[in-house]
């Protein structure tokens, strides 16, 4: 049974975390109206505790950035490669994110 509220769409995406130390790559793998699911590059310091909070942009293909908070749901550091996979809770989806993702559709 699937346990998310809102439907994923599956996208290759890069975006910057803004809210770590020097500015961090990371891959958007799919997205939803209110979660994210991301791949880090190899990282030294910065750490994806749940329940914190972390800010995203989103860096679209037309040029144009979209600002998301959000909070770290899960994190999983597992990968051989030191890279992390985790999925995050967008908190108050901003218009502009909806309507990109209404586009997708």
């Amino acid at each position: 049974m699937e346990r998310r509220g809102a439907r994923r769409v599956t996208i290759n995406l890069r975006a910057e975390r803004i809210s770590c130390i020097n500015n961090c790559s990371v891959f958007i793998e799919n997205i939803s109206e209110t979660g994210i699911y991301m791949i880090t590059a190899p990282e030294k310091k910065n750490n994806y505790v749940p329940g914190t909070e972390l800010d995203l942009e989103l860096e679209l293909s037309n040029g144009k950035t979209i600002h998301l908070n959000c909070n770290v749901k899960w994190a999983d550091d597992s990968s051989d490669d030191k890279s992390k996979s985790v999925g995050l809770e967008i908190i108050n989806p901003p218009l502009e994110y909806k309507e990109f993702l209404k586009a997708l559709h």
